[in-house]
């Protein structure tokens, strides 16, 4: 392992508490999709962040929005008096947002929290107790967000009450060996019919891809045969957009891939290219539900919130849910072909730039975490950067800024299709990636 006076430092002053790491990555920069290390070394940036820098690092538009911002700071919150920036990100989310009725926008710092809220404000306004969730959701940090949340990491917290998981309709691991999803909501409809009432469930959280859980692509009409049946109880569909949200998988929300208009929805990460923003948008009736009921001193900053509008204006202006959706095929195929003769590759998919490659042990279905903690360090080891997810922690996520080029795309491919191979070859020691527990 090659720590670099950066690092050292940051292991010297920084809490353990809020680390994930793969590899020792220090930067001192960045532009575009290129991240520069304290070394001077330069990376391909195939993760932004986890989504986080969706417009790159040092994008013009949001150092102009930013600086604009600063020079006149119209105060620091919306908590006891509104700004222009914060009103006018409502006003464009609103409009943006596809949704019938009188609606409201909630600001927050990030998908934790406004999942979080959501998980209060739900139950509170309906009078319904209970919340229905997927094993292997990943909705956030906070206690609030985990207590709704399914995914293996966060074993041991405590869960609200009234939450009911079910699966995750994957097709590479079906449930019950059924890849359409038919025998899953089976399974939903009979819960709601017996032991999870659905007159008593509030809402129904769902990722249009499951991100965290594995960047699970649900089989087509899953999704919007789930929210007919949560109409029919009249349970609230709440999308989590967090991370494949905005653009991201060629489409300017993910839920328009899956033919449904969610109740809510919750933006978070790429929403503020880089600064701290959330948004919930959902039924005035629920968002209005009570004053101060989820508040924060910061929420509604005018910086971080004119970092999101210019993050909102400069995805349609240059068109980048197009770009990501080409960008992002061109870098799966060339992954395929590039590794159609490794048996280690269980499967690609995704949709736009929001890709996971599923490795598995070499000649069974069986998750592979050793090879995936491998690869993410070898491709760092190449001039990559990039993680893994899932509930094995055997899958590779690819979420790159969405200003990725079409030669950074099939660079990206060749460096991920490198490292993969040359990690099942044995060119990354144990010892090496000892310190990087990763999920």
């Amino acid at each position: 392992m090659n720590c670099t006076p950066l690092y050292k430092r940051d292991g010297a002053a920084l809490s353990m508490l809020q680390k994930l790491r793969f590899f020792p990555l220090a930067v001192s920069g960045g532009a575009g999709s290129t991240l520069i290390e304290d070394s001077g070394r330069e990376l391909l940036d195939l993760s932004a962040s986890w989504g986080v820098a969706s417009l790159g690092h040092s994008h013009p538009a949001i150092r102009a929005a930013v600086d604009g911002a600063l020079a006149n700071q119209a105060g620091a919150s919306i908590l006891s008096g509104t700004n222009q920036p914060a009103v006018e990100l409502a006003e464009t989310l609103l409009k943006l947002t596809p949704g019938a009725g009188d609606r409201r926008v909630w600001l927050g710092h990030s998908g934790s929290d406004a999942n979080e809220t959501v998980a209060r404000v739900v139950p509170a306004a309906t009078g319904r107790s209970r919340i229905m969730a997927f094993s292997g959701a990943y909705h956030g940090g906070t206690q609030g967000s985990m207590s709704v949340s399914g995914h293996s990491a966060q074993e041991g917290v405590a869960k609200s009450s009234g939450l009911t998981l079910v699966p995750y309709p994957d097709p590479f691991r079906p449930f019950e060996g059924d890849p359409s999803g038919e025998a899953l909501l089976a399974h939903i409809e009979n819960l709601l019919a017996t032991s999870c009432p659905g007159d008593e469930v509030a809402c129904f959280f769902m990722e249009p891809i499951q991100a965290d859980g594995g960047l699970i692509v649900p089989p087509q009409n899953f999704l919007s045969r789930l929210a007919k049946l949560c109409a029919h109880y009249g349970i609230l569909t709440v999308c989590d957009e967090v991370k494949v949200g905005l653009g991201r998988t060629g489409k300017l929300h993910c839920f328009e891939h899956e033919d449904f208009v969610p109740d809510i929805v919750v933006f978070g990460k790429g929403l503020g290219g880089g600064l701290p923003i959330s948004a919930i948008v959902g039924p005035a009736w629920i968002l209005d539900h009570a004053p101060a009921f989820s508040m924060q001193t910061l929420h509604g900053n005018p910086v971080s919130a004119s970092a999101a509008l210019a993050v909102l204006n400069t995805i349609q202006a240059d068109n980048l849910a197009a770009k990501a959706q080409a960008n992002g095929r061109i870098l799966m195929d060339d992954i395929a072909h590039l590794t159609s003769q490794q048996p280690e590759v269980g499967d690609i998919r995704g949709r736009g730039l929001a890709i996971g490659v599923e490795l598995i042990k070499n000649g069974t279905n069986e998750p592979n975490a050793e090879l995936a903690q491998k690869t993410v360090y070898r491709a760092w080891q190449l001039g990559a950067v990039f993680y893994y997810v899932g509930m094995n922690s055997n899958v590779l996520e690819l979420t790159p800024p969405l200003i990725l080029s079409e030669d950074e795309a099939r660079a990206g491919a060749r460096i991920v299709a490198q490292a993969i191979s040359e990690a099942a070859a044995g060119k990354v020691n144990d010892d090496e990636v000892t310190e990087f527990a990763g999920w």
